[in-house]
C-alpha cells in the first residue's frame, strides 16, 4: 500500500510545527493532504493539518475531532475547514458556524472537484455511480475493498455494489497508472468504467480564495 501523509499532520514549508502566530490553518481530511499541498505551496503564511482519512468510513466521528483539532489550534487567526458533508448531516456545517470556520460547500469531496453546481445536477441521472477520485484509487483495498471484507467474503460484493452499473473515476491528476488502478477497481467491483479530468475543481478556487484574503 503507498504510505499517505499520517494522520493529524501539521506541514510548513521548512518542515518545522508553526506556532500559528501570524499564519493561518487549512484543516482538512487526510484524503485531500496531496491535492491541498499541491495548491498552497505557493502560499508561504498558511499551515496544514490533516485528520484521519479513515474517518469517512465513520462519519459520526468527523465533528469532535474537528472541535478537538480546533481547541489545539488556537493560535490561528483563521481556520479553513477542508471538508464537505462527508456524511455528518449538517453537522459539520454547523460546528463551522458555531466555532466561526471557513467551510467547502457540497455534500462530498467527489463532488467540488467535479465542481458542486455541476455534480449536483449530474446526481438527478446519476443514481448509480459510484465515485472514485485519486486517493481512493490509491487507496481502495484499504478504504474500501477490506473495510467490507470483501477481501474474505467476495459474495458480499452484490449487497454493497449491486445496485451500482459504473464506476466514475474523477481524475484530479494525468496520471496513465492512477487511472489504470481505477479501471482495476471497476473490474473488480463488476461496474463499467468512466475516466473525467477533473482537476483540483472548487478545492482550488475556495483554498486559492482564502489565501488571498489572509495574506
Amino acid at each position: 500500500m503507498e504510505t499517505e501523509l499520517p494522520s493529524d499532520t501539521r506541514l510548513t514549508d521548512d518542515g518545522l510545527a508553526p506556532s500559528g502566530e501570524g499564519r493561518v490553518l487549512v484543516l482538512a481530511c487526510g484524503a485531500l493532504a496531496r491535492e491541498i499541498l499541491a495548491i498552497v505551496r505557493q502560499f508561504t503564511h498558511i499551515d496544514l493539518q490533516c485528520l484521519p482519512a479513515i474517518l469517512h468510513n465513520h462519519p459520526e466521528r468527523i465533528v469532535p475531532a474537528v472541535r478537538e483539532a480546533v481547541a489545539r489550534s488556537a493560535n490561528y487567526d483563521r481556520i479553513f475547514l477542508a471538508y464537505a458533508d462527508c456524511g455528518t448531516g449538517g453537522l459539520l456545517e454547523k460546528a463551522a458556524e458555531e466555532l466561526g470556520l471557513e467551510m467547502l460547500p457540497g455534500p462530498h469531496c467527489y463532488a467540488f472537484f467535479e465542481g458542486t453546481e455541476i455534480f449536483v445536477e449530474r446526481t438527478e441521472d446519476e443514481f448509480t455511480a459510484f465515485y472514485m477520485t485519486d486517493f481512493l484509487a490509491r487507496q481502495f483495498d484499504a478504504f474500501v475493498w477490506e473495510p467490507l471484507g470483501l477481501d474474505r467474503h467476495p459474495e458480499l460484493r452484490d449487497s454493497y455494489f449491486g445496485h451500482y452499473e459504473t464506476l466514475v473515476y474523477q481524475a484530479q491528476t494525468d496520471d496513465p497508472q492512477l487511472t489504470a488502478k481505477a479501471e482495476e477497481c471497476a473490474h473488480r467491483l463488476g461496474l463499467a468504467f468512466e475516466r473525467r479530468f477533473t482537476g483540483y475543481g472548487d478545492l482550488e478556487t475556495s483554498l486559492v480564495s482564502f489565501a488571498k484574503a489572509t495574506t
